[in-house]
């Protein structure tokens, strides 16, 4: 059985080929429609999802799965029934389970402990996993090569850059510097992660939490929105403390060919300006797309061994 709870999980060898499936998907160089012919995939959502709801929802229907679609209040759950007994029934129903909580991890553990089911992750509090592997399959299908990118991420180390970080470091001579406020850093077991598999891969990961000197010389500035889904932060004061974190296009002074990323959604005038999202450096709107490719080669993935 193959689930995606954690980038964790996966080896190098099976973390490249998603993300070189997902880049193929999205060049249009493989043909979709029936890899997941006669299967039934669940979409289990507690949380709001535009993006991660869709693209894996439209992504079962391209390659041929029916879909069925579960609302925060539908599932028996809400009235005492375990997450291991709900996940046994739908088990015996559904082929593919991708769920969001925003919490617990445990969770989707809970879920991906039947023996018949794929669990597949769609945000946790730790870790947005298929995030990242959408976002690789970005820079993949851009540069044609992710090894030795330098990438410069800017703002709270929330559950979207932990994912950047574990998958990042794993690739051969990339660096990836966090500029990060005091306090809202990555979660230091997993800086202490990304940091072993960059010594292991030959790249580099470092954290800094100041904005003091601009960047200079990356191939990519991203970031995200300053309020994370299902999240709220206990310093009333701490737009005053995300204020420096802004991406502007100053940032491109020292690095002017870099192309922006952001996994949206966006807030134009506090996490980034406008000037950067829909200018000419923003991939943004690519990358969105590219977490139905992404998803498209997760649920391929997951689907394998039916």
């Amino acid at each position: 059985m193959r689930h995606l709870i954690s980038t964790k999980d996966l080896t190098d060898d099976e973390l490249y080929a998603l993300v070189e499936r997902g880049a193929e998907f999205s060049g249009k160089a493989v043909r979709s429609g029936d890899q997941l012919a006669g299967l039934v995939a669940g979409i289990h959502f507690l949380k709001t999802s535009t993006r991660t709801r869709t693209s894996f929802s439209a992504a079962a229907l391209r390659l041929g799965a029916q879909l069925i679609s579960f609302g925060p209040g539908d599932l028996q759950t809400n009235t005492g029934e375990t997450l291991e007994d709900t996940a046994e029934v739908l088990s015996r129903m559904l082929d593919l389970l991708v769920v969001r909580t925003a919490g617990d991890p445990a969770e989707l553990r809970a879920f991906a402990r039947q023996q018949r089911m794929a669990v597949v992750n769609a945000m946790t509090a730790d870790e947005h996993p298929t995030q990242a592997i959408a976002d690789l399959t970005t820079l993949l299908s851009h540069f044609g090569k992710i090894e030795g990118l330098r990438v410069c991420y800017v703002g709270e180390g929330n559950n979207s850059a932990a994912a950047l970080a574990l998958t990042l470091s794993r690739y051969r001579e990339v660096h990836l510097e966090l500029r990060t406020p005091t306090g809202y850093g990555l979660e230091p077991a997993t800086l202490r992660q990304a940091q072993l598999n960059a010594r292991t891969s030959g790249a580099s990961v470092t954290q800094v939490h100041s904005m003091d000197s601009a960047p200079a010389g990356f191939d990519v500035i991203y970031t995200t929105r300053w309020q994370t889904t299902g999240t709220n932060k206990p310093d009333p004061n701490w737009r005053d403390i995300f204020a420096p974190f802004q991406v502007t296009t100053a940032l491109w002074d020292k690095s002017p060919d870099a192309v922006f990323l952001h996994d949206l959604p966006a807030h134009r005038g506090e996490d980034v300006t406008a000037e950067v999202l829909d200018g000419p450096h923003s991939l943004a709107f690519d990358q969105s797309e590219n977490k139905m490719y992404a998803a498209m080669a997760v649920l391929e993935w997951c689907a394998a061994k039916r």
